[in-house]
């Protein structure tokens, strides 16, 4: 059900004076006697917005959104009574005997044409104020809905990248941790490069979308610790092809790609080899990132644990402007990502 929406009284006012010289202008043109079409619509207006009021804020909250359609019918047909009755009373006491001067002949009120004919007017008053009312409201709860559903997506986007996050931080300290462990003269290295990551994570990141070039530069410096950790047993290569500059994507979008080719690839390799691409062609943004693998390939593989959290900030993202595939080819794991320019 669509909920009623409060209109301003300025927007009341300019309907109710447009239609009111619309009308003036129009009858008057048509007797040919302007002065008996503004005293009868001075009459008539009163009443027009009596039963209007009354049927958009009364009787349509009240019967029709609770679906009581016989009583809604019962009332508003004694209200259309009430009005012919007092549209007749009034218009006879001060504009003119004549009460139906645009029908052949002089007609007597409280016919059956008469009826008809001042219902018929004052059913369409009330449906063309209805039907802007209707759409009005339409309007309002689709825009309410829309700033619902984007306040709900932004929740879910800082939810899933807080998940991101902590995640990194930890698997980083137990590789700092390992150093330590093994007491290795690059751990001071390891801890400056940390702090300046954290700095990026903490920071840089609260934004929906950083320079490619930030976030480039973030994951080299990711591959940079992981190779102090792992030392020749990985080697990595990195290109980038095309141009850059003003392109922005989401934060930490592309590091779970990067970072399992070292979880999963490292830990089951001698030797690792990883190569990333990034291509900038056009309107779409081109990340190709593989590592080899050893030992027979699966039809189906679970090759990150963050995976799944990427595809849901894909979707809500983008929508259908970005295409995924992950495949396991010649010894090598490899994901593709196309994403359209933002």
């Amino acid at each position: 059900m669509i909920k009623s929406h409060r209109i301003k009284l300025k927007y009341h006012v300019i309907f109710w004076s447009i239609y009111f010289f619309f009308n003036v202008i129009r009858w008057g043109s048509y007797f040919n006697d302007y002065q008996y079409s503004l005293k009868s619509n001075l009459v008539e207006f009163p009443l027009h917005m009596i039963i209007t009021y009354t049927t958009i804020y009364y009787l349509i909250p009240n019967y029709i959104a609770t679906k009581k359609f016989i009583q809604f019918l019962i009332y508003f047909g004694l209200l259309l009574g009430g009005i012919y009755f007092l549209r007749t009373g009034l218009n006879y006491i001060f504009v003119s005997k004549n009460l139906w001067p645009e029908a052949d002949g002089i007609h007597q009120a409280y016919t059956f044409n008469h009826v008809v004919a001042v219902i018929i007017g004052e059913v369409y008053v009330v449906a063309l104020a209805s039907a802007i009312k209707l759409t009005y409201d339409w309007g309002e709860e689709k825009r309410k809905n829309n700033e619902l559903l984007q306040l709900q997506t932004k929740t879910e986007l800082d939810f899933l990248k807080s998940q991101i996050q902590p995640h990194f931080f930890f698997n980083t300290l137990n590789n700092l941790y390992a150093l330590t462990i093994m007491k290795s003269d690059n751990a001071p290295e390891v801890v400056v490069k940390l702090s300046d990551m954290m700095q990026y994570v903490l920071y840089e990141v609260n934004n929906p979308f950083v320079d490619i070039l930030k976030e480039i530069n973030y994951i080299q410096a990711y591959i940079e610790l992981e190779e102090l950790r792992f030392g020749d047993k990985v080697k990595t290569d990195i290109s980038l092809i095309g141009d850059f500059s003003g392109i922005q994507v989401p934060p930490l979008i592309l590091l779970t790609f990067v970072e399992n080719c070292f979880k999963h690839g490292a830990r089951n390799s001698d030797k690792l080899k990883i190569s990333i691409t990034f291509e900038s062609k056009k309107d779409t943004i081109y990340f190709n990132v593989a590592n080899t693998i050893d030992g027979t390939p699966k039809k189906k593989t679970n090759h990150g644990i963050g995976l799944e959290n990427v595809k849901r900030r894909l979707d809500l993202i983008y929508g259908k402007k970005y295409n995924l595939s992950t495949k396991i080819e010649n010894h090598k794991y490899i994901v593709n990502l196309e994403l359209s320019v933002i």
